[in-house]
């Protein structure tokens, strides 16, 4: 076989064990519950610390509806 063949090969293969690497990858990350799968997906994100606040702010409102000493 020559040299080259082999290079192939080896090179097919190397991206073969690559891609099933991959899929382990996400078999096992299957196994978490959805909570931890997400953790850290609006890490950093304006957006979302937004949304948080203002829906903070909500909550906050709706307890001081309630709140009978008002």
């Amino acid at each position: 076989m020559a040299e080259t063949d082999v290079n192939k090969r080896v090179s097919s293969l190397e991206k073969e064990l690559e891609s099933l690497k991959q899929k382990v990858k996400r078999l096992e990350k299957k196994d978490l519950p959805w909570w931890k799968q997400i953790i850290g997906t609006f890490a950093n994100d304006p957006a979302h610390e937004e949304a948080m606040r203002l829906g903070r702010e909500y909550r906050i409102s709706q307890r001081e509806d309630l709140d009978p000493a008002r």
